[in-house]
């Protein structure tokens, strides 16, 4: 809800800059491939002895909308929104021991993942040299939601921020660019168990993105 009210704003503001600065509009819609990594470990109890690491590689094709204004020497800023959720991990363990460190007996297969929904974006484009290349410099807005099978407990949701920097290339109809995504840490504690979940995780990504440019009319 609040990376969405973020959106409203941002968007509103930005036309008004453009109409004011008399700026060029543009909407359009992204391709977008990319490869994600996610580091995290999932602790129980507090205990090291509970304690599981891991690293996971996703590989994701999506879309995205979004608006910007241009200024006649290439300079733009916009905000992209991808309406599809991200995978960025998902895992399990079986206990079989009946047993843990704190003295609870507690078997069975636990699962959990871990997607990114409502990804919002606020860039911008700083172009160098000729030929329409730009650098991208921009900061992410998106919430984290977790699916868990836990007994009677659950991670719950979260939201987090990141940055974005890449390079690209502009022309008339179209934008392409690769970036690299950074997000900060996230870190979650099942509630509501007879004993304490804890997971952490850090995400990062690379990618390619090809974007459809439309000229969007202003009344001046």
């Amino acid at each position: 809800m609040k990376n969405k009210f973020v959106a409203i704003i941002a968007s509103f503001f930005l036309l008004a800059s453009m109409t004011s600065l008399k700026a060029e509009a543009n909407f359009g819609i992204s391709f977008i491939a990319a490869q994600s990594e996610v580091s995290g470990s999932e602790q129980e109890n507090g205990s090291a002895d509970d304690k599981n690491t891991k690293t996971v590689e996703e590989t994701f094709y999506g879309a995205s909308v979004f608006l910007e204004g241009v200024a006649d020497n290439g300079f733009a800023i916009g905000i992209d929104y991808v309406p599809v959720d991200l995978e960025i991990g998902s895992g399990s363990r079986t206990d079989t021991d009946g047993g843990h460190s704190s003295g609870e007996a507690d078997t069975g297969t636990r699962k959990a993942s871990a997607d990114l929904e409502d990804l919002i974006t606020l860039y911008t484009n700083i172009p160098f040299g000729e030929n329409g290349y730009y650098g991208l410099a921009g900061y992410h807005f998106v919430s984290v939601s977790t699916s868990e099978t836990l007994p009677n407990s659950s991670y719950g949701n979260t939201d987090i921020n990141g940055y974005q920097i890449g390079f690209g290339k502009r022309t008339d109809t179209y934008k392409a660019e690769v970036f690299y995504s950074d997000f900060e840490d996230i870190s979650l504690t099942a509630t509501g168990g007879s004993g304490s979940h804890k997971i952490e995780a850090d995400a990062d990504a690379i990618g390619f993105k090809l974007s459809l440019l439309f000229l969007l009319k202003l009344k001046s």
